[in-house]
């Protein structure tokens, strides 16, 4: 039998007591709702369909948030953003409990982050889906039961944001070297080798010396943002840009770290009064050509390491001019 006690701050508290079971106790401002909560615990106790959200009401949201990415994140490439947003998102539901994660709470923080924070839809997708992670995660690793399952299956993601489509116009490619050339260091290079092979920022940076093959024109990239190694054919002029290169004891063919690449090409653009154009839009910019060249889709995929052709047809938006130039024979 279920005993309900009122509290000196004159809430009740309802606690049951079975055999088999852990004790469970909640406080109510009610105490019709006290006697409804323990009904329903017995009744659910007494068919053996009781499960305990004792663990759920115990948890931080915060603490299992931090959690979650030393278990789930913090390998991956991303770890260091996923971070950010896991210690973001820790901040905004500080004072929650995993249990108290419900559809409005969160419908309400997606309402919040996009017409008060002006966030970008697809930053809002992303916190959302660590939410869903993160619950999933708690749910079958941790076995914390939540009556209502995943309250993020029930909140609709907000609209994906339209795919850059950012290409060089012409005379751009011209104007941006040579202004990196007079910014000087690396940037130039870099480039020039980012047009020519597609690759990305972080696989450019870390490519090593013993992953080149000179006589084969290739290089091998083991560590990629997909996980999956590849190697890439290099034109004449990467291999130029390659072999411009002093050698250092690091074994790295380009001695710069990721921040400086974006760093320095903003400053490059703003000297070549070049807009909205980001040193990843090089990379779609190459795998444009490749088509224009007339590879075939898995050719570009093995160069470019796609790993699905959804997400590879994003890149593929070809220059018009050329295009009439081929229907003309």
């Amino acid at each position: 039998m279920a005993t309900i006690t009122k509290r000196d701050n004159g809430k009740w508290q309802a606690k049951c007591r079975r055999k088999g079971f852990p004790t469970q106790s909640k406080t109510f401002a009610k105490k019709a709702d006290a006697v409804k909560w323990a009904r329903d615990i017995e009744a659910k106790m007494d068919s053996s369909i009781f499960m305990s959200t004792s663990e759920a009401e115990a948890l931080p949201v915060a603490d299992g948030l931090n959690k979650y990415w030393e278990e789930k994140l913090s390998e991956k490439k991303s770890a260091k953003s996923l971070g950010y947003m896991t210690k973001r998102l820790g901040k905004v539901f500080n004072s929650y409990k995993l249990i108290d994660l419900t559809v409005s709470s969160i419908r309400e923080y997606k309402a919040y982050r996009l017409e008060k924070s002006k966030v970008k839809n697809d930053t809002v997708r992303k916190e959302l889906n660590m939410l869903k992670g993160f619950i999933n995660h708690a749910m079958t690793e941790w076995e914390m039961y939540l009556p209502k399952g995943n309250p993020v299956d029930n909140v609709s993601l907000p609209a994906k944001g339209k795919a850059r489509d950012r290409r060089l116009k012409p005379g751009e490619e011209q104007i941006l070297l040579h202004s990196a050339k007079e910014y000087g260091g690396a940037i130039s290079d870099l480039i020039q080798f980012a047009i020519e092979t597609g690759m990305r920022r972080g696989e450019i940076i870390g490519i090593e010396w013993e992953c080149v093959d000179l006589t084969a024109s290739t290089v091998f990239l083991a560590d990629t943002k997909n996980n999956e190694s590849r190697t890439v054919p290099l034109s004449p002029r990467a291999m130029e840009v390659i072999k411009s290169q002093p050698r250092h004891l690091s074994g790295k063919i380009f001695q710069i770290r990721g921040d400086s690449v974006g760093q320095a090409f903003r400053r490059v653009t703003e000297r070549a009064k070049i807009k909205d154009l980001r040193f990843h839009d090089l990379r779609h910019e190459a795998t444009s050509r490749f088509f224009e060249k007339g590879f075939a889709m898995m050719e570009v995929s093995a160069i470019t390491g796609h790993k699905d052709l959804a997400s590879l047809k994003r890149y593929t938006h070809l220059c018009p001019a050329n295009l009439a130039k081929k229907l003309a024979g």
